[in-house]
């Protein structure tokens, strides 16, 4: 791999690390407003679809020989899962 693909490669999951983590925030923040609506089966199609989103960039990252980012993007599907959990049991 090039230096040129590795600052590639920074960059790309530098991004969809940022805008995971800014989509969690935002699902965490409103889980609670949307399950008081009466949208839980909404809160749970965001969190289903953001758990597939970081699947995919997670085993990109893993395939590139990117274990920071491997890691970051498994602690913020924990997250997720964890977030699924407690609705489920709602």
């Amino acid at each position: 791999m090039s230096a040129d693909d590795s600052r590639e490669d920074f960059a790309y999951f530098s991004a969809e690390y940022a805008q995971a983590l800014q989509a969690l925030t935002a699902i965490e923040n409103q889980s609670s407003t949307l399950l008081l609506l009466g949208n839980s089966d909404d809160l749970r199609t965001f969190i289903d679809q953001f758990l597939a989103m970081a699947s995919r960039v997670k085993a990109e990252a893993e395939d590139r020989g990117e274990p920071n980012f491997a890691e970051w993007f498994g602690e913020l599907i924990q997250r997720a899962e964890t977030l699924r959990v407690e609705i489920m049991s709602r």
